[in-house]
């Protein structure tokens, strides 16, 4: 299949990879002319302009905010101008609900289609092919796009034929994350000021009653203190936490938890830690606690045994 692909971040690079191997042309465009020119010789095309990434008719964009995708679609020379009749634009950003609704109003009065189709994921598992694809758009649209997102999941799952649905669910599911990230994080705290190893704490309930892919590699993270290798940056949880906070707002649902996960990420933010990810919460929750911040004594060997 013949695909564009904008937006070459951690993710976009990895979904690139993937795509490539799994025998789909694709060709990348990214306002950062060099991260393009790095997958050149891994075999994809490296387009000019925006039009030129649109040229056959599918483009899948992998961007940070809806700013950014806004500008993409929207701009002279964009996305909505450069696909043609009939062309598709599947999204796999994480955006508002209401950003999604207006970019399939907008593709369906141009004659095109809109699947939106974020992802689960970090970025070593889009390179490998393992990320959880939720989706949402006309049924044809999905059907046509289906092999092409089949090279980047380990799982699809299909949410119905409103694009917007698929942005619900991956709001909902960040905002889970970060409940996790928050609640390991507070209590490894615990653990740790009551002399308890966390490593072992990890390894009992990760293995029986939370036995799941979030909280072994969150908490793996979590007890390494590993916070300065960026899966997913503290600023991108933030906004995605504010998304989520409103579009429960525009349904007049209180969300308290929700707001209290971003008070906490301002907090992260306020002390300076918008570089790293966002399991840096852990360290927040360890410094207000009046505990060094890294992980405790002997952890770290302890860890590397429960990957």
């Amino acid at each position: 299949m013949d695909i564009g692909l904008i937006g070459l971040g951690r993710m976009g690079q990895g979904m690139t990879r993937s795509f490539l191997r799994a025998g789909h042309r694709v060709t990348v465009y990214n306002r950062t002319r060099e991260r393009a020119e790095a997958l050149r010789g891994q075999g994809a095309g490296v387009a000019e302009t925006i039009a030129e990434a649109c040229r056959s008719g599918v483009v899948l964009t992998m961007v940070a905010d809806d700013a950014a995708l806004q500008s993409l679609v929207f701009a002279e020379g964009g996305i909505l101008r450069a696909l043609p009749l009939g062309g598709l634009h599947i999204s796999s950003s994480t955006i508002s609900v209401a950003l999604s609704a207006q970019l399939a109003a907008a593709h369906a009065e141009a004659g095109q289609a809109f699947v939106s189709a974020p992802v689960f994921g970090r970025p070593e598992a889009a390179a490998e092919g393992r990320l959880l694809v939720v989706v949402a758009g006309p049924p044809e649209a999905i059907e046509k796009c289906r092999p092409l997102l089949a090279a980047i999941s380990a799982r699809l799952e299909v949410f119905g034929d409103r694009p917007a649905l698929a942005n619900a669910v991956k709001l909902a599911g960040n905002f889970l994350i970060a409940n996790v990230i928050e609640a390991l994080a507070e209590g490894l705290v615990f653990l740790r000021s009551s002399g308890v190893d966390p490593a072992q704490f990890l390894e009992l309930f990760t293995g029986t009653l939370f036995n799941a892919p979030i909280y072994k590699s969150y908490g793996s993270i979590l007890l390494k203190g590993d916070y300065d290798t960026v899966g997913f940056s503290l600023p991108l949880g933030l906004k995605d936490i504010r998304l989520f906070l409103a579009a429960a707002d525009a349904r007049n649902l209180p969300m308290p938890v929700a707001s209290l996960l971003r008070d906490r990420m301002l907090t992260a933010m306020a002390r300076g830690y918008q570089d790293r990810d966002w399991c840096v919460l852990g360290q927040v929750a360890a410094e207000d606690a009046g505990l060094a911040s890294g992980p405790p004594s002997g952890a770290m060997s302890s860890a590397k045994g429960n990957e």
